[in-house]
């Protein structure tokens, strides 16, 4: 059975922590409420370019579609861009979006398929690691800017786009977490490159007759990697809105079980301190007895 002396450092150690659990949820708080502004801000530009994706490609077919929507005429060869956070103590949030890559590349390797992985953040890389070691493309590090955004999506945009033209891969799958609340995180599987044709041109006014100046190819040779990148950008936002709402809900979560702790510590400390004190006055009684 513990001592007194130890119960009462257990009690003083578990408050301290206790206290760095609920700072640390207070600034989870504070900025998953910038974080979440930004990730839905960036949707709807994501939306719109999606339609206007969809206008161009239903008028660009055969040779004269660029490489990126075009692809390279084989799906041998696949790329998962993992998208992790770079901090911990967020609950099983990176855990998820491992779990979720690692099925999907399962899957692709049951068809036959050649997979490699380019991992984004430092906590996927550990545990990915331990199954899929020669399999582990390249790292990217966003762990030395203070808040990943455009120019590090664009950094991995250009990265992955002169891959794609160098032939490594034919098909490269993004996975990344979707916030939808503090209490819920998605991890999701989109395909990055080449770019998916969006279905039925949503958003671009219907059937309307269209002219584009210059060509389409023209423009599609813009857009197209620029549409990569926003997709990569989204998911830099996604992921730091996601990881500060589950942040917040872990540390909320330890705050509680530690206020538990601390009772129920509390409870056996003054258990055993009336029992020494009882014990201590049974021993003066029949000492007194004895004289």
């Amino acid at each position: 059975m513990a001592s007194l002396k130890e119960l009462k450092g257990r009690i003083n150690s578990v408050k301290s922590t206790q206290k760095i659990t609920k700072a640390k949820q207070m600034v989870a708080a504070a900025k998953l409420r910038r974080a979440q502004a930004a990730a839905e801000a960036a949707r709807p530009y994501a939306e719109r370019l999606s339609g206007v994706m969809a206008s161009l490609a239903s008028k660009v077919s055969g040779d004269s579609a660029p490489k990126l929507l075009a692809g390279t005429g084989s799906d041998k060869r696949h790329l998962l861009v993992v998208v992790n956070t770079d901090k911990g103590l967020c609950g099983g949030l990176n855990s998820n979006i491992v779990k979720a890559a690692k099925a999907k590349a399962k899957a692709l390797i049951a068809e036959g398929k050649d997979v490699r992985f380019y991992l984004v953040g430092k906590k996927g890389r550990a545990p990915i690691k331990r199954d899929y070691a020669e399999r582990i493309e390249k790292w990217f590090d966003t762990s030395d800017v203070r808040q990943p955004g455009f120019e590090e999506a664009e950094a991995i945009a250009d990265d992955l786009i002169t891959r794609f033209e160098k032939g490594e891969f034919d098909v490269a799958h993004l996975v990344y977490p979707i916030f939808q609340s503090a209490l819920a995180q998605d991890p999701t599987v989109d395909q990055l490159i080449p770019v998916p044709s969006p279905e039925g041109g949503a958003g671009t006014g219907g059937d309307a007759v269209v002219e584009y100046e210059p060509g389409e190819e023209e423009i599609l040779e813009e857009l197209l990697p620029r549409y990569v990148k926003t997709q990569l950008f989204g998911a830099l936002l996604e992921r730091e809105a996601s990881e500060q709402g589950a942040s917040m809900t872990a540390m909320d979560n330890a705050t509680r079980n530690a206020g538990d702790l601390i009772q129920k510590l509390t409870i056996q400390y003054n258990r055993s301190r009336q029992a020494a004190i009882t014990t201590e006055l049974i021993e003066i009684i029949a000492g007194a007895e004895a004289l």
